[in-house]
């Protein structure tokens, strides 16, 4: 257990060091220092400081799992899903997702997780094969249920706005706080963006539903 907890410890270390100064910036002599081991258990356990990084993502898509799997997990797609159900299941895992996009426990991984989508590499597609991808996919596929559409690429983009709304939330965090005026994400602003996010989410989907019913 004792090894356990330290490995986890070196991994959180190490994703705040890479997710602040990059793979090349970043130190494995100071993150080993950091965690209170010794630069050989880096080499043992990881190969490396290239190796150290993939493991890093490969516990921010364990960190992810563990905050959406409750949600994504309960949804079985093979079912009878109707239209009200389905969009339910959006909302569900839209508000999960604004949960953990506005506490400040997912810092250091949201931070690495930008750099990796402003240059993708293999870690990228570590975090994505997690349940990342499979949580996008979910909601696409309630898309095409909740409003009809048989049209994947319109679902696609429509997941994309979906999702942006709340990615905000943490990309853009000062900005928000800044033109709310406030000083920190508390219940309260919480509470009044995941509204508005809803209602924004509801307009999304009754204009592809309309679009679907009347193409012209």
């Amino acid at each position: 257990m004792a090894r356990i907890m330290l490995q986890h410890r070196l991994l959180e270390i190490a994703i705040a060091e890479f997710a602040a100064k990059g793979l090349e910036g970043a130190s494995t002599r100071g993150i080993a220092a950091a965690a209170g081991t010794a630069m050989s258990s880096i080499t043992y356990h990881y190969g490396g400081k290239e190796g150290l990084y993939l493991a890093a993502a490969d516990y921010i898509a364990a960190q992810v799992c563990q905050e959406m799997a409750p949600v994504i997990d309960e949804i079985d797609l093979s079912g009878d899903i109707g239209a009200i159900e389905a969009r339910r299941r959006i909302h569900d895992i839209l508000l999960q997702m604004i949960d953990t996009m506005a506490s400040d426990r997912s810092e250091a991984w949201s931070l690495f997780i930008m750099r990796e989508q402003m240059a993708p590499t293999e870690a990228f597609d570590r975090i994505y094969g997690g349940l990342m991808g499979k949580m996008l996919e979910t909601l696409c596929e309630l898309v095409c249920i909740t409003t009809g559409l048989n049209d994947r690429d319109t679902a696609r983009i429509a997941v994309i706005t979906l999702t942006g709304q709340v990615l905000v939330l943490r990309a853009s965090r000062a900005t928000v706080l800044k033109l709310m005026k406030r000083d920190t994400m508390d219940a309260e602003a919480v509470a009044t963006l995941a509204s508005h996010i809803a209602a924004n989410t509801d307009a999304i989907l009754d204009r592809l539903s309309m679009e679907r019913q009347d193409p012209a």
